[in-house]
């Protein structure tokens, strides 16, 4: 039973569903976009919450706006390694991982948040870049992800890092908005 509001553990909604059909160059322009704005967006989010705030957990049982910076480091490199496996190898296995034990990973407490917005930076420059130049084609590749037993296209990947970026921004604005 879900006992924590909806509206805190999923301030934008739910993940979209994944698209049938290969996505439009707009659309897939719009996700780009969505994903290159990512890391100013958290920056500044971050600095709107404080310091003192991000060591608080954006809702009852959440993770604290300090585990979801580095969260979203941690996936959202995990995710331009999908789209490097799919580009190179023939539908390759991902390898998924055990996000709340990374959350409790000691240099998750020992790191400044800062860090982790600059990986953010640096790594979002290198997958936009990557993301642009992909042909019709490149997009249609796929990679089969084993805990949900789906094969994704690169183009119904990107929807949901989209999103996944916007879900845990969400998060850490409502931090500055708590008393």
């Amino acid at each position: 039973m879900e006992t924590t509001s909806p509206d805190l553990q999923y301030p934008i909604g739910r993940a979209p569903a994944r698209p049938e059909a290969p996505l439009t160059p707009a659309e897939r322009a719009t996700y780009i976009e969505q994903i290159a704005a990512l890391p100013a967006q958290l920056t500044a989010a971050a600095r709107q919450a404080g310091g003192v705030r991000l060591e608080q957990p954006y809702r009852p049982g959440g993770w604290t706006g300090r585990q979801v910076i580095h969260h979203v480091a941690d996936v959202h490199l995990n995710f331009y390694l999908r789209y490097r496996l799919a580009l190179t190898e023939e539908n390759p296995t991902i390898k998924p991982f055990d996000l709340n034990a990374w959350a409790e990973l000691p240099d998750v407490a020992a790191t400044p948040v800062t860090v982790s917005l600059a990986l953010l930076e640096a790594l979002h420059t290198r997958w936009v870049t990557l993301l642009w130049h992909l042909t019709e084609a490149q997009w249609q590749r796929t990679f089969y992800h084993p805990t949900y037993d789906i094969t994704y296209t690169l183009d119904q990947a990107l929807v949901q890092y989209s999103w996944h970026g916007r879900h845990h921004l969400a998060h850490v604005q409502l931090l500055s908005r708590e008393g």
